[in-house]
């Protein structure tokens, strides 16, 4: 009999967390590593943010805080969605986790059970399967390539649904891929959903303000209103404000289900940390211009990796239209050889090999892809020039 629960045999160590924890070990003995694993802007949190936290530390506002959010930011984040959603949720509507992960597995063991299913279009965020698993749930994964923008289509769709079917679970803009669903696929999804009442929508929106160029944000409960009552909206700040470390997220949901959600939470971490709460208070009603330039400083990085990899032979990067990742197509490099003769034989042998050049990345099939590799990029210009090349020398090498 093992001491270790089964659950624990379902599921991985996230592979991202993974790549970023061998990037600390090989600079640790003296390597030169240009880390492109992790999803975190290189921005600093805003000012008025840090203010924000030395004055509630000063008015000691470090007791426990109630296990759904403090009411201010409740209010806050009720304001948020009616700003710039065009959702109106009561502030019982909302509440406050450890960053959108902790929601969407509050969310997914708060509903699901043995043999329920999770659609889950793929390629997808590394932690979305796990979560499932956890919970005895069955992710079905549907396959959304190049050929179809990286998005699920409604006829995907309606042939992954079944009796079984508990969510649909939408990420945009999506990680890994940046992929972006318009208004019109978005209400195209719901005519879907529509005739499957048992469905509902899990909108995982947390890179909603880095969209780019000029596609514009769209959200399933304001794209389809009579689907406001099967739709937990999911946010936070980690990305669009540079708080990753604040671990603060935020969602909206019909008042049954976020009862659920808080009363799982109240067993778990209860009240999130309140010195990050009202940091997030600040966040969301203090100043936002600097959000579109920061968007727009991603958008530049973007058209100078995709053009310095451009003719890089064997890889081809998909366009994002938001997040701040690249998913790099290396089916060309499988099957060439190093200088000392090893064989590339799958994708992971690639990321290995980039990484003895100095690069780091994440392997596309801990988001559901293969031959791929993500690589982020939310770090300065400098470092992105300096990986690109290290890149187009390791792949020159090879034979």
């Amino acid at each position: 009999m093992s001491f270790f629960a089964p659950r624990l045999d379902r599921i991985t160590l996230s592979a991202s967390n993974a790549a970023t924890a061998r990037v600390r070990e090989l600079r640790a003995e003296g390597r030169s590593v240009v880390d492109l694993t992790i999803g975190q802007p290189d921005f600093e949190t805003p000012q008025n943010v840090k203010q924000a936290v030395a004055a509630a530390l000063a008015r000691n506002e470090t007791r426990y805080p109630p296990i759904d959010g403090v009411r201010e930011l409740k209010a806050a984040a009720r304001l948020k969605f009616q700003r710039e959603n065009g959702l109106d949720y009561r502030t019982d509507q909302i509440m406050v986790g450890t960053g959108t992960k902790q929601l969407l597995f509050n969310a997914m063991m708060a509903t699901v059970g043995p043999g329920d299913e999770v659609i889950i279009p793929a390629p997808y965020w590394i932690s979305y399967l796990d979560m499932v698993l956890v919970a005895d749930g069955k992710p079905v994964v549907v396959p959304c390539g190049p050929e179809v923008a990286f998005k699920i289509t409604p006829a995907a769709l309606e042939a992954a649904i079944t009796p079984r079917t508990k969510w649909l679970l939408i990420n945009s803009p999506c990680n890994p891929t940046g992929a972006v669903y318009s208004p019109a696929e978005l209400k195209a999804l719901s005519e879907v959903l529509l005739r499957h009442p048992h469905v509902w929508v899990m909108s995982d929106d947390v890179y909603e303000h880095l969209t780019l160029d000029d596609n514009e944000f769209a959200t399933m409960a304001r794209v389809e209103p009579r689907l406001y009552e099967r739709t937990l909206t999911i946010n936070g700040v980690s990305k669009a404000y540079a708080m990753t470390g604040f671990r603060l997220g935020y969602c909206g949901g019909p008042l049954p289900l976020i009862r659920a959600l808080v009363k799982m939470q109240s067993q778990s971490t209860a009240g999130v940390c309140s010195i990050s709460q009202w940091a997030a208070v600040e966040a969301l009603t203090g100043p936002q211009e600097f959000i579109k330039d920061r968007a727009a400083s991603f958008q530049a990085r973007r058209d100078r990796v995709l053009q310095l990899l451009a003719d890089v032979p064997g890889l081809s990067a998909h366009k994002p239209e938001g997040a701040f990742y690249l998913f790099v197509h290396c089916g060309g490099l499988i099957g060439r050889r190093t200088q000392q003769g090893a064989v590339l034989g799958s994708e992971q042998d690639v990321v290995l090999y980039l990484l003895e050049g100095g690069v780091a990345v994440v392997v596309g099939a801990a988001y559901g892809m293969s031959p791929y590799f993500r690589m982020s990029i939310a770090t300065d210009a400098a470092s992105l020039e300096d990986a690109c090349q290290r890149i187009r020398a390791s792949v020159t090498a090879l034979q």
